[in-house]
């Protein structure tokens, strides 16, 4: 594992790892459909206009609307601000005919690789690393609740500071963050630590229009995870803790009834203990 020497993260940091993330992932090369192009940026500039109309926009605003563009290029947040306030609507529409699992945005902090096991896991983590332990388990399945075997169980989370390795400095590289593939019955096991909530960089440019709009910027505390197997649809969600704060106003939008974790004590150490079983669609 490797850390970083500065102790003291930044929006600035975090945007640009985000940034640089954003940039390494693979994506599909499908060919650009212009008429597609036209029909969808016509639709986003006409609604930007009606928007300018509507509220009489002055040349004093739309000048400080271009200052606040470059802001967010200089900060690296497109990934930040645009995983936060527009995603949640692109998952809605992608995934609206998924009849199994529930998912949700993935957010700017994915990093592909992390550590993977077989079955059951402890998440790589700091010594005395902070809160509450959290045994999370379940089954992955298909529609009719059949096992799948070899099924991939990708997890990451915020620290108790509501941090991400990679993304921040001075965190070991894949503290809190683990993969594991499931065997024959299906199954997976993680031990972590339960997350607390957190506010999203404020800092930087997502931030500056945060406090201009008189937003909060708080995201309730959840876990991520992207689960996935041959011949079925992946699924990306966030599960949730029920009696959080922040779940009803959830600064992204991210937070679906479906998703809420209802943890119980386990029944001998410290710690709380939840079963979540995600069925995947088929390809």
């Amino acid at each position: 594992m490797t850390t970083t020497a500065d102790p003291n993260p930044t929006a600035a940091d975090s945007g640009r790892s985000a940034t640089a993330t954003f940039a390494k992932k693979e994506r599909d090369a499908a060919p650009v459909d212009s008429a597609r192009v036209d029909t969808v940026a016509r639709a986003a500039l006409a609604a930007l206009h009606d928007v300018i109309r509507e509220h009489e926009l002055t040349y004093a605003e739309y000048d400080a609307l271009k200052a606040w563009l470059i802001r967010v290029g200089e900060d690296g947040e497109w990934p930040l601000f645009l995983d936060v306030f527009v995603e949640h609507v692109v998952e809605e529409v992608g995934t609206a005919d998924r009849r199994g699992a529930v998912g949700t945005i993935e957010g700017p902090y994915h990093v592909p690789g992390a550590p993977e096991f077989a079955g059951e896991a402890t998440l790589p983590m700091r010594d005395g690393e902070p809160g509450t332990p959290l045994r999370f388990r379940g089954t992955v399945t298909d529609l009719d609740g059949n096992p799948i075997e070899g099924a991939t169980v990708d997890l990451w989370q915020a620290d108790a500071d509501g941090y991400y390795s990679q993304f921040a400095p001075g965190i070991p590289e894949w503290n809190l963050r683990g993969t594991i593939r499931t065997g024959s019955n299906g199954r997976y096991t993680f031990h972590t630590v339960q997350p607390a909530p957190y506010q999203i960089p404020t800092d930087g440019a997502t931030g500056a229009l945060i406090s201009a709009a008189g937003w909060h910027a708080w995201r309730p505390a959840h876990l991520h995870l992207k689960v996935s197997a041959p011949d079925r649809l992946p699924v990306t969600s966030q599960l949730y803790f029920d009696g959080g704060d922040h779940i009803a106003d959830d600064v992204a939008q991210a937070v679906k009834p479906a998703l809420i974790l209802r943890p119980t004590p386990v029944t001998s150490g410290r710690g709380v203990e939840v079963t979540y079983d995600f069925r995947l669609d088929p390809a």
